[in-house]
């Protein structure tokens, strides 16, 4: 593992800005990171590739044929962002989507609690920036648009959060279900309620700060009235980067879908093509040596459907020309969802396999910004695009952070830990420290004295048959419960070593719930309530404007 830092300036001070290699747990994800020439085949421009920026700028320009009209996709747009009170500077964004010339960079994740975890707030991050950057590049507009994937019904995922507790463990914030049909999050509504309850758990999650009241301002203004967690998730999206001129999309807007419903027909018109080319891709996949990120069904359609109970259902070929759910319960014909298509749009919805299709036929997708799974899983659409004439945008990883707190860096100071050390070895660290607390060495000992008496008891023990055979049986067990008792002093001796060392151990603790809770980073985990509380807007600001590559690294921002 290596590092490298670097200072940049924001809010008057100089931030430091540490950058990590840490692999992200996708090999494939970590040799697109590193520039491996063997995965280069599985996608269709390098985002490393400065050059690539311009191939894909033009490829849009001269080559991409669409269905939507972008006057049109303003408008609904428009109609949305305003919805959920975005900024000025956002809805200027969305009016130059109407000119052919503007391009975007999209990134999407599923409408969370409060934003969800702190990754969320990153992918946002890194959108903005990567918008900016490739403006910068190619010298005209670049729009950032985060897509809210409200279709998505898997309410359990998005229904709570998490902060670090008094006790030192995460603790959970959580919204409850309103209902059991498994329909998409866009559609299942909130009470008032449901968010008083929720808003009561945030409330006594947050300790007195000078920044509570306006980080509990923020998020009941966000959640007031909003019927669902999508447009709560929206609106506080909108307070935190519009003026960063961040738009935001739900896929299920209803409004959308009547723009959608032509690649909808598409998509089921193509449906063995698209097949087809997932399945050549999911093989490339492994042919290079990678596990696919996801199972690609043959008999898939990719799609789902609303069914008359307003269920999101996942669709498969019933070998009779016709679809059905996986277990053959609810069926449609082809005709039917071609009738959709047409006439219904917002009772299809895609799945994850046919979402980057439909994103690019809706937006003018330069690049879109992907954490490492959705990097590995993006490589199997590839045949996809291909069949269908399109080709797969730049695919920017997202910038991944930790956020070390003062006192927390502190104490891994005192207690000589570096960043590898926490992520990569702490239980081993702690023990050893713990070692060394022993100055008595008594765990050395407690074995010495062990080995010392079955060396002496256990030629006793062979003795003892010569004069009774039943005594050796009776000889083992008195020496295994002579050996217990000694192991039984040996453990109080260690619990009161730990005791004893107990602020010590307590710091382990804190270094390790802060940055790596149940072994997971702290991005996957935490919700970014309890930073704003404890350090204010400041923070999350200087990310949003701070001059950092697209370069797939993990970075350590000091609080």
């Amino acid at each position: 593992m290596s590092a490298s830092s670097a200072g940049w300036k924001g809010g008057g001070n100089v931030v430091h800005i540490h950058s990590m290699d840490w692999p992200t747990g996708q090999s494939l994800t970590d040799d697109y990171i590193d520039q491996r020439e063997a995965v280069g085949a599985l996608f269709d421009y390098s985002a490393w590739d400065r050059s690539d920026w311009h191939r894909r700028a033009e490829w849009i320009d001269r080559e991409r044929t669409t269905t939507v009209d972008r006057g049109a996709l303003a408008d609904v747009l428009e109609a949305y962002n305003v919805r959920a009170g975005n900024a000025p500077e956002a809805l200027e964004h969305v009016q130059q989507l109407r000119d052919p010339r503007t391009l975007c960079v999209v990134g999407g994740q599923q409408a969370g609690l409060f934003t969800g975890p702190l990754l969320v707030v990153y992918k946002a991050v890194t959108i903005i920036q990567a918008a900016r950057i490739a403006s910068q590049e190619l010298q005209r507009s670049v729009v950032p648009v985060f897509w809210i994937a409200g279709e998505d019904h898997d309410f359990d995922e998005v229904d709570h959060t998490y902060y670090l507790s008094p006790e030192l463990r995460p603790a959970r914030l959580r919204i409850g279900r309103p209902e059991d049909v498994r329909t998409s999050v866009s559609r299942t509504s909130l009470t008032e309620e449901q968010w008083a309850d929720a808003l009561t758990q945030l409330e006594l999650s947050l300790p007195p700060t000078e920044f509570k009241e306006s980080v509990l301002r923020l998020f009941e203004e966000s959640s007031a009235g909003a019927p669902t967690l999508v447009e709560a998730f929206a609106r506080l999206l909108s307070a935190l980067f519009g003026r960063h001129g961040l738009v935001l999309l739900d896929s299920d807007d209803p409004q959308l879908r009547r723009l959608e419903g032509p690649m909808f027909r598409r998509l089921i018109e193509r449906a063995p093509d698209i097949s087809e080319g997932l399945q050549a891709s999911s093989k490339r996949v492994v042919e290079l040596g990678y596990e696919p990120q996801v199972s690609v069904a043959a008999n898939g359609l990719n799609l789902f459907v609303y069914d008359d109970r307003g269920e999101r259902v996942l669709l498969y070929e019933d070998g009779a020309g016709g679809y059905t759910d996986r277990r053959g319960g609810r069926s449609f014909s082809r005709a039917q969802l071609l009738d959709f298509a047409d006439h219904e749009p917002e009772r299809l919805s895609n799945n994850v396999m046919t979402r980057p299709l439909m994103q690019d036929e809706l937006l003018p997708v330069l690049g879109v910004v992907l954490g490492p799974s959705e990097v590995a899983y993006w490589t199997l659409t590839q045949g996809a695009f291909h069949a269908l004439g399109m080709r797969m945008p730049l695919l920017c990883p997202r910038h991944g952070f930790t956020l070390l707190e003062g006192g927390v860096s502190k104490q891994m100071a005192k207690l000589g830990l570096s960043l590898d050390d926490v992520r990569e070895r702490l239980d081993e660290r702690r023990q050893v420290w713990l070692a060394a607390q022993d100055q008595h060495k008594l765990k050395q000992r407690f074995a010495e004295v062990k080995d010392s008496f079955r060396q002496q008891y256990e030629p006793l023990i062979t003795l003892l048959g010569d004069i009774n055979a039943g005594l050796v049986k009776l000889g083992e067990t008195n020496l295994g419960k002579i050996t217990e008792q000694i192991d039984y002093l040996a453990q109080k001796a260690e619990d009161g070593l730990r005791t004893q060392n107990e602020t010590g151990l307590k710091h382990f603790a804190k270094i390790e719930q802060s940055l790596v809770p149940g072994g997971k980073l702290q991005e996957r985990v935490y919700n970014v309530s309890m930073y704003l509380n404890k350090y204010g807007f400041a923070w999350l600001e200087e990310l949003v404007t701070a001059e950092l590559e697209l370069d797939g690294k993990h970075r350590i921002y000091y609080l």
